[in-house]
């Protein structure tokens, strides 16, 4: 039975409930045997509950929480009748209500296309076997930077780049590391945080958001969510991550997606990479949306750097392993057909309502 004939059955049941409850002669007699042929142990919703098992996680979340919510009203109204009954103040005719009066409409939320996103995201990636982790979003400069072996000098160190909460120096004019909290500017601190506490091998992703001294326009922001991917092990190799990458994005845009990667550099990894993916609008032959190249760029990714093993106390040239990625915003414009990054955050209920 398909999730719209689960909620018509479960709506029509609540409307059968409330005309048999109006047409009854109060009793606590009659009022038990309502209640055992709506709620009992052999009840329709009883049946709609045992079979939630069947249904996919989406599916059996909303029917089991409107059948649920639907079972405690009947519940209720009961009660409360049987209350009327015990304090003598029932009136049938002032307790008369007509059901074929229209209700009220509730006004029902939307989920923002980043959560979408992400929930799908998670999806895919908790049946390939990985872990969810997640971390602060206020981090410590070993974290964010050291443990991942990006040097001193690095320009993401600068004001320019990241948000310093605290920024106490030396003498020399360097700051003292473990004095400095900045807003994470990376998802990847959450992986030193990790494996510091966790030994190989492992499979982990790491959704969450991040924030960087950004100028906004309508590719960039300052506030944003990354997701990443990190497995390690002993014979984890490049070949591992281009067939992961193929995998999560053939199921992710739900249709054959071909990726491509392109030597780069970054600190954390080596050798890195940049990914890209074939365009899910003309299928790589070439089109507007791909600027007529047939490849979507989406992110970085590489086989992790030994010194970032080694910043989590692990034994360097024993493990492998490989992380990657990228932006949710990028992931839902593609999706979603979006042309400005800012309208994710703008908080205008006309954006969120159409998804």
């Amino acid at each position: 039975m398909t999730t719209v004939m689960l909620k018509e059955k479960i709506e029509n049941l609540k409307k059968q409930f409330l005309a048999e409850i109006e047409k009854i002669k109060p009793s606590e007699e009659a009022l038990f045997e309502l209640e055992k042929r709506y709620v009992g142990r052999k009840s329709e919703f009883i049946s709609i509950l045992k079979n939630l098992k069947n249904l996919t996680p989406e599916e059996r979340r909303q029917i089991g929480e409107l059948a649920n919510n639907t079972k405690n009203e009947i519940f209720e109204i009961i009660k409360n009748k049987k209350t009327e009954i015990e304090s003598g103040s029932f009136d049938a005719e002032k307790e008369k209500i007509d059901v074929t009066i229209p209700g009220k409409k509730k006004s029902v939320g939307h989920f923002n296309p980043i959560s979408l996103v992400r929930r799908d995201i998670e999806d895919v990636f908790t049946s390939m076997g990985y872990e969810i982790a997640d971390g602060p979003e206020i981090e410590n400069e070993w974290y964010n930077f050291d443990a991942l072996n990006i040097p001193k000098d690095h320009p993401a160190r600068d004001m320019q780049d990241t948000f310093w909460l605290r920024s106490q120096t030396n003498a020399d004019g360097t700051r003292k590391d473990a004095d400095n909290f900045s807003m994470r500017s990376q998802t990847s601190a959450v992986q030193a945080r990790y494996m510091e506490k966790n030994k190989p091998p492992l499979r982990i992703i790491v959704p969450g958001k991040c924030f960087r001294r950004e100028a906004t326009d309508t590719t960039h922001e300052h506030t944003f969510y990354q997701f990443e991917a990190l497995i390690v092990g002993e014979d984890v190799n490049v070949g591992n991550l281009k067939f992961t990458a193929k995998e999560f994005f053939s199921a992710f845009f739900k249709q054959d997606v071909d990726v491509r990667l392109r030597p780069s550099y970054f600190p954390f990894t080596e050798p890195s990479f940049e990914f890209d993916i074939s365009c899910t609008v003309c299928g790589g032959k070439g089109c507007k949306a791909c600027k007529w190249a047939g490849w979507l760029e989406l992110g970085g990714a590489g086989m992790v750097n030994q010194n970032v093993f080694v910043s989590a106390g692990y034994p360097r040239n024993k493990y492998q392993g490989f992380a990657w990625g990228f932006g949710l915003e990028r992931l839902a414009m593609t999706r979603y057909k979006i042309d400005d990054v800012r309208l994710f955050h703008s908080g205008d209920l006309r954006f969120v309502k159409q998804f």
